[in-house]
């Protein structure tokens, strides 16, 4: 039978990546639009406090379990900026493409074109879960000067991976969950859901 958990995220492009990553363990993922939960502030620092904050949020306005990311890309250059603010990084509204553009702005300079996606991923029982689970991956690339490949959302047309020639957006989907930050992260995390909420 089916379990039912709330992801506290409005980004269709990580839904699309939780729903294929959850399947196989037979959970069934629920936006937290669909039961009319809104965004949860997210002021912390850092994408430990972020992801907890949402997943908390989320599982208190609806009494089920739930599971929120944080994540962003991090460049070398930038002393880990966008990090926390990397959906911003532009201003608001939200806009990839603009915050593409900044990226590419702030590091029009700069040699070191070194950057990693960071997904930490929070998941808790109920609202005051006392033992939530934690994973987190990085995935490190460089940043290209122009855009490439269709797939993908956020900065993936811009972050290369030297040793496969692609970037994120040029990548399967399939291959993108295998490899990616997320991926990485959910596969830690189905593990330790699997051992600690059998």
């Amino acid at each position: 039978m089916s379990r039912r958990i709330v992801i506290a995220t409005g980004n269709p492009g990580k839904l699309r990546e939780f729903r294929h990553l959850l399947a196989p363990l037979g959970w069934e993922v629920i936006p937290q639009a669909e039961l009319n939960v809104a965004p949860a502030e997210e002021p912390h620092p850092t994408f430990l406090e972020n992801a907890l904050a949402k997943a908390r949020h989320a599982a208190s306005a609806t009494g089920l379990p739930a599971l929120a990311d944080d994540s962003g890309i991090c460049a070398a250059a930038l002393q880990g900026a966008p990090g926390v603010l990397s959906a911003r990084f532009a201003g608001e509204p939200s806009d990839d493409a603009r915050n593409n553009e900044e990226l590419l702005r702030r590091l029009a300079s700069e040699s070191d074109r070194r950057a990693h996606y960071t997904c930490v991923l929070a998941a808790v029982r109920a609202a005051d879960d006392p033992e939530p689970l934690i994973a987190d991956a990085r995935w490190h690339g460089v940043i290209i000067d122009r855009p490439r490949g269709r797939g993908g959302f956020g900065y993936d047309p811009l972050f290369l991976l030297p040793g496969l020639g692609k970037t994120a957006a040029e990548l399967d989907p399939a291959e993108k969950n295998r490899i990616s930050h997320r991926g990485l992260a959910m596969a830690e995390l189905a593990r330790k859901i699997a051992a600690a909420w059998a």
